[in-house]
């Protein structure tokens, strides 16, 4: 009688267990996932990635594009003016703006005499609460403008002369 033909399937079969065996030797689990079959020793520390492609968490990327272009004070500056209600409280925030931000000066200015004053007292307050919000050494001192006085100018055609002579702010 005839000898059947060999399967193809039997080829890949016998290929499959020999891969297994191999791969058992080696150590490594065949069917499990990718990196299962090496497992660390209790208390060995995980193995660092030295290679560059491999993804980072997007805040240490952000991180290190701000410091490696020079951007740490914009930064600080943004933070304290975008965090001003949060660090002054909502009701301060209403009456005194954020004017100017130069070196680690901040200058503000009321909206009227009475909060002017009010914001002086609680000057020392204030730059404890930016050092806890944005770091220490960012804003070292708070320069705090009174509303300027009243605009005398009225309408296009006023001539360009020194006004009334009173004193304001």
């Amino acid at each position: 009688p005839p000898a059947d033909p060999p399967d193809p399937l039997d080829a890949a079969h016998d290929a499959l267990a020999r891969a297994r065996r191999s791969a058992r030797r080696r150590g490594l689990r065949p069917g499990a996932p990718a990196g299962a079959g090496r497992r660390r020793a209790v208390g060995e520390a995980p193995r660092e990635s030295r290679d560059d492609r491999d993804p980072h968490l997007v805040g240490a990327e952000i991180d290190r594009l701000v410091s490696t272009r020079g951007w740490d004070s914009d930064v600080q500056v943004g933070a304290v003016v975008g965090r001003w209600p949060a660090i002054v409280g909502e009701q301060v925030a209403a009456n005194v703006e954020v004017v100017a931000f130069e070196g680690s000066v901040l200058t503000v200015r009321a909206l009227s005499t009475a909060w002017a004053t009010q914001m002086r007292l609680l000057t020392s307050t204030v730059l404890g609460r930016i050092e806890a919000e944005v770091g220490v050494g960012v804003v070292t001192e708070i320069v705090v403008r009174s509303p300027g006085g009243p605009s005398w100018r009225k309408g296009p055609l006023s001539s360009g002369g020194r006004g009334p002579r009173d004193t304001y702010g």
